[in-house]
């Protein structure tokens, strides 16, 4: 796409596959699931062709980056990516030490985490849909999901390995990533066993002016090759992530923060969110919180469902530092 070079680096013992442009201060940008560095296309363009150093690698288990276990999804906590972050950092940015980041989905969380843990490495964060979820001593949380919203909800039903694997090897992979992307409904996403998405396979789904066939082509292409495993990883590590964070419950994260969401994400529409950004919770856990923009009539997948604002509002914020 236009110029967007592609390379690999080793770090942390993998070969992850990076995609860039630009030259400038480096803005990492980070994907969720099921996507890849392609996710960020639109912002990559738009920020080197105004003095930028886009970076966006594939993550851990994902399209181009090779050598994950995707067998072993102990293999996946925070502490292995963010390593995979900090290495990446290292090689990217030898002289100038910190990045700006932008996290969506589990790229979200994973800035979260890459702050309270190695809050010198990044420069500004803007995070999409996904806000800080400061740890519960009391409760795992996938346990705290299922006593929500039962044994259906998704990241419930991602914990079996191989069992979410063998009903979207079924369905099919292209179904499997347009289903997903275009899910738009507040409300959580649920998938009941032997059900499928809950409608006939060959029911076609439309896909929204903001994602093209040969978009859901580029998706589909990359799992075809690698399978959802790997990005499922990262919900099996849940509970283990929330055993091995411990040592940071009750921590801040004390970087220079932007949080953009869509009002009909489902993230934002679990019960107490909106409270917890509203009325001082958010706040209180990320101190250096500058701004957050709610934007009406978006879903989960802002930064593609609404590019041109998106990358507005992330260089409108980097340009104060």
């Amino acid at each position: 796409m236009e110029g967007i070079e592609h390379r690999t680096i080793t770090v942390n013992g993998i070969n992850m596959h990076i995609a860039e442009k630009g030259k400038g201060p480096i803005i990492l940008f980070l994907h969720g699931f099921p996507e890849l560095w392609y996710s960020w296309r639109h912002q990559i363009l738009h920020a080197a062709a105004r003095s930028y150093h886009a970076v966006a690698p594939d993550l851990r288990g994902y399209g181009c980056t090779t050598a994950a276990p995707d067998a072993d999804h102990s293999k996946f906590t925070v502490l292995n990516v963010v390593g995979d972050l900090v290495a990446l950092i290292d090689a990217i940015a030898p002289d100038s030490h910190q990045v700006f980041v932008v996290g969506h989905d589990w790229g979200a969380q994973l800035a979260w985490y890459l702050c309270l843990f190695r809050p010198d490495r990044v420069r500004a964060l803007v995070n999409l849909s996904v806000h800080f979820i400061p740890r519960n001593p009391s409760m795992k949380p996938v346990e705290m999901l299922r006593g929500l919203y039962g044994d259906d909800h998704y990241i419930c039903r991602f914990q079996e390995p191989g069992d979410i694997e063998a009903e979207f090897a079924q369905i099919g992979v292209r179904r499997v990533v347009e289903k997903f992307l275009t899910y738009r409904d507040p409300a959580q996403f649920r998938f009941p066993k032997g059900k499928g998405f809950g409608d006939s396979p060959d029911t076609p789904v439309v896909l929204p002016l903001w994602l093209s066939k040969e978009d859901v082509d580029y998706y589909a292409s990359k799992f075809e090759q690698t399978g959802f495993t790997g990005g499922i990883n990262y919900y099996r590590a849940l509970d283990l992530n929330w055993e091995l964070t411990a040592p940071w419950t009750g921590s801040r994260v004390k970087v220079p923060t932007k949080f953009i969401v869509g009002d009909l994400d489902l993230v934002y529409n679990i019960p107490g969110v909106k409270e917890y950004i509203r009325d001082g919770g958010f706040k209180k856990d990320v101190p250096l919180l500058d701004e957050v923009v709610v934007m009406e009539g978006v879903g989960h997948f802002i930064n593609q469902e609404r590019p041109d604002e998106i990358s507005e509002h992330i260089l409108d914020f980097f340009k104060k530092f």
